[in-house]
Order: C-alpha cells, then structure tokens, then sequence
C-alpha cells in the first residue's frame, strides 16, 4: 500500500522512529521517551520554521492576500506575535476588535484601516475605533468564540488579568466577552438541539454554496449546526469561565451552559458508531439532494477543534487519527490538515470546486492544530511523525501558504499567511516542551 507521507516516513525511519502501517492506519512508536524527545530537540527543521514564523508574525494582518487583522487567524498566532510584538502592540490589535463589537454583542470578523476599506463587504464604523472599519462575514458563527479565545491566550502569556476589567466605552473587556457569548446563544442558537448553528459551510469554512456571495446570509441560506462552531463556542465558554476575576458577575451560568453544550454535541453530532462527526445537522432543510450522501465525508477541522474542546478521550482520539491519516493516504500530497475527505462535487457546491480552496485543499491552518492536540493525548511519536510533511513543506516553499493541493502539492492563496506560521510555531513549542520534560 502507499504509505502516507512518504517523505516523513523515510525521515523518521532513518531517525530511528519505527513506522508500522496496516491499511487505514499508520501508527508511530519509538525506541523510547528520550530516544524520540532527543530527535526532537535536535530536529534543525522545527528551528528553521519557528525562526520563519517569527519573522512574519510582525504583522496582524492574515497576509499578503488581505488588509485586514481577521480575529479568526489573529487568535491562532498570538503567541508568536507576543514574541516580537511589544505587548502594547499586541493588546491594542486584541482590544479593537472589542471596539468595534455590535450593539447586539456580535463580534466582527475583520478590521481594516478606512483607507483601505474598498472590497464589496458592508463595513461598519464605531467612534470607540476612528479611522477603522470592520465587517462580519455573516454566514459563520466563530468570531466571538476566537476572540473570546485569543483574551485567554494573551493573559496566560503575559499575566496581564487587569486587562479584563480594562474599559471600553462604558463596559469592561469581561462585560464585553459575556456580551459576545450572549450573542451566540441569542441569535445563532437552536433551542430544539441546544447547539450553536450557523449558515451551511465546508466544515470550519467561511462559504456557503448557494447562489450570491458566498460569504454572506442571504435568502438561499440552509441554516445547520456542525461541529466546529460548537467546539469554538464550548472552548471559549471553557476560557471565559477559567479567566474569571473573583469578583465579577455572570450574567448566566456558563458552566451549566458548557455541560449542556457538551452533552448534546455528543447526543446529535456525534457518530458513535463510525467514529466521526456528521457533518451536517439541518434546521429548515438541506441545500443538496436527498440522494447525496453528505455523512460519508469526513470533517477534519471542526474534529480537531472539538479534540481541543475536551470531548473526546484519548482511545477517541486515536481513532480519529487514524481516520485522518487514512484520508490522507488517498491522495498524493496531502497530510492531516486536508479540510474534509471526499470532496463536494462542484455540482453540489457550486462556490467552490472539488480540491480548491476549503473543499479538501490542506491547510496547515488547521492540521496544525492537531499535533499539540496528539501531545496532550500522549502521542509524541505520531504528532512528530505528522508534522514533519507540514515543516517540510515550509522549508522546500521558502514560506507560509494558505492552503496546498492535495494532488499536485502546489502552494496557493495568501503568501505570508500567518495563520499557518502562528499554528506551527505552537505546534513545534509543544512537542519541545514534551521533549523537555521527558529526557
């Protein structure tokens, strides 16, 4: 059979990292903690790539391709910023976008000098922010969690708590966050399932297939619930409570809400027998047939997320890995940051063909994410095996790119994306803090 990553299998057998494979299944074990943790640390790639990271998370914005600062990449390199941004730098890029938050709580995606503001979005001004606009891409329900989560990510870096009960307008950033949470449960809410929806998307995408812009609601939207916005909500529920100043007041009681949250994830979205995530959960009916077959895809991305949730154990975990790893192989160039497997035929997705872009290209973006993910379930040797095509990939294209094609394994998108430089950087700084304490 094609083994996957055959590059990274080569790599890691002649660095002494056994690799055995059976059909749907590679696994990693090695000769020994601090055999692995020393490859690890002596690995030069992963220096090479957090030193490339570095040197593009100077700026905010997503790269080359965008003006704007979009908190849904934003949150996922702040750590990184935090190393070669002053934190003032940092917090002031963090609080605007609590400046430019909606009277209903909802925060916008992103946030673009006025200049500069010339796409065909619906911008919106607030006084709190002059000379910015901002915009939301109406068909997601992911801002206010990454936002929410990104607050967490710069106090636990810098110790800054004050930060919460800091002023913006006439309300504190923690009246603002639960502002923010209240949004989602208000107005993105299903009370017959008790889940999070949003418009129908390719798994954490930001496009729905209907006619029109695809970014936008608009007539045609099928509304749906899906894994990751719900994960994205149950992490930053998770967040806002762990950040919680002693004498603040909650409005609701977000631990019940989290409980409640998590039980039904479990209850309508996940398929126990197959091991996976419907993708799919529909509120006014589906935008595709009835004789397509939309569960037989597998959603990566938003089951990352949900892993990063806590929702699943770590037996879980590895079969979702291996359903990752499996998906993987199919196709030449891919690694476990492949967006979904199969792809939607253009004829069922008409705003976005098979293999481009969010429809099963790969996105470190997201794959990224999973090698922490893989540490924290006891799995060093295969997050080390997994990220070593993603590291690889950096090196042979001399930067950070949005998205690969799984079947020619070109580079496209943005250039400099820093979405996928913020993710590798945490990736590699949690496999060497594993490395570390297990010599």
């Amino acid at each position: 059979m094609k083994l996957l990553f055959v590059g990274a299998v080569a790599q890691a057998q002649t660095e002494k990292i056994n690799l055995v494979s059976y059909p749907g299944r590679i696994s990693a074990t090695s000769p020994g903690k601090a055999a692995l943790a020393q490859q690890i640390l002596t690995d030069a790639r992963m220096d090479t790539v957090q030193e490339r990271a570095l040197r593009i998370l100077t700026g905010f914005n997503a790269g080359t391709g965008y003006g704007e600062i979009w908190i849904r990449d934003f949150n996922t390199f702040i750590n990184g910023s935090l190393k070669v941004r002053s934190r003032q730098d940092v917090k002031d890029a963090l609080l605007l976008f609590f400046k430019v938050q909606g009277t209903d709580g909802n925060i916008p995606d992103g946030v673009i000098k006025e200049k500069q503001a010339n796409v065909g979005y619906q911008y919106a001004y607030s006084n709190l922010a002059p000379g910015w606009a901002s915009h939301k891409n109406t068909v997601e329900t992911d801002q206010e969690s990454s936002l929410i989560q990104a607050v967490r990510k710069y106090i636990t870096a810098t110790g800054e708590q004050e930060l919460l009960l800091e002023k913006i307008g006439e309300q504190t950033v923690w009246q603002r966050m639960e502002a923010a949470l209240e949004f989602v449960l208000t107005q993105r809410w299903s009370e017959k399932y008790g889940l999070v929806k949003g418009a129908t998307t390719i798994d954490w995408g930001d496009v729905q297939p209907e006619k029109g812009w695809g970014v936008a609601l608009n007539k045609e939207t099928k509304w749906a619930i899906d894994i990751y916005d719900n994960a994205m909500f149950l992490s930053a529920i998770n967040d806002f409570m762990a950040m919680k100043p002693a004498a603040a007041p909650m409005k609701r009681n977000w631990k019940e809400i989290a409980g409640s949250i998590r039980k039904n994830i479990r209850k309508h979205l996940w398929d126990a027998a197959a091991g996976k995530y419907i993708p799919h959960i529909y509120l006014d009916g589906s935008p595709f047939p009835k004789e397509f077959d939309e569960r037989g895809i597998l959603y990566t991305g938003g089951t990352t997320c949900a892993i990063l949730a806590g929702l699943h154990n770590k037996k879980e975990i590895r079969q979702i890995n291996s359903q990752f790893l499996a998906a993987a192989e199919k196709e030449k160039y891919a690694t476990i940051g492949m967006t979904v497997y199969p792809p939607y035929p253009v004829e069922m997705f008409p705003n976005m063909a098979a293999y481009v872009y969010q429809n099963a290209g790969d996105w470190t973006w997201f794959g990224g994410r999973m090698i922490p993910a893989l540490v924290d379930a006891g799995m060093p040797a295969e997050a080390y095996a997994e990220i070593i095509p993603m590291l690889d990939r950096v090196i042979k294209n001399n930067g950070f790119y949005e998205w690969y094609d799984v079947r020619t394994g070109k580079a496209s998108g943005s250039g400099d994306f820093r979405g996928e430089a913020g993710v590798l950087y945490d990736a590699v700084t949690a496999l060497r803090k594993w490395a570390l304490q297990a010599k």
